[in-house]
């Protein structure tokens, strides 16, 4: 395996281990396995992937979850996501 396939599988292994910290309570252990993941795709110049972008914040790391620690709201052809830290993220949609 190359070093790019080694690093993604790493993200994805990491957004899953923050996904289960974030239902188990555990927002700390969701944040640094959130930074950790961003680091890893920093230095092997990857983009993360959109289910990775989607479910976290920019501001504060936090892995969000609809209904827990996220709001979102559907406006005119777009998905507003507001996390406890008052930081939004818009997406749009079809």
């Amino acid at each position: 395996m190359d070093t790019e396939a080694i690093a993604r599988e790493r993200i994805d292994r990491l957004r899953e281990f923050a996904r289960e910290a974030t239902v188990d309570g555990d927002a700390e252990r969701a944040r640094r396995y959130v930074r950790r993941a961003r680091r890893i795709a920093e230095r092997n110049r990857l983009a993360l992937p959109r289910e990775f972008t989607r479910f976290t914040c920019d501001r504060c790391d936090a892995y969000l979850r609809p209904g827990a620690n996220a709001r979102v709201r559907l406006g005119d052809g777009h998905v507003v996501v507001t996390c406890d830290c008052g930081a939004q993220a818009r997406y749009p949609y079809d």
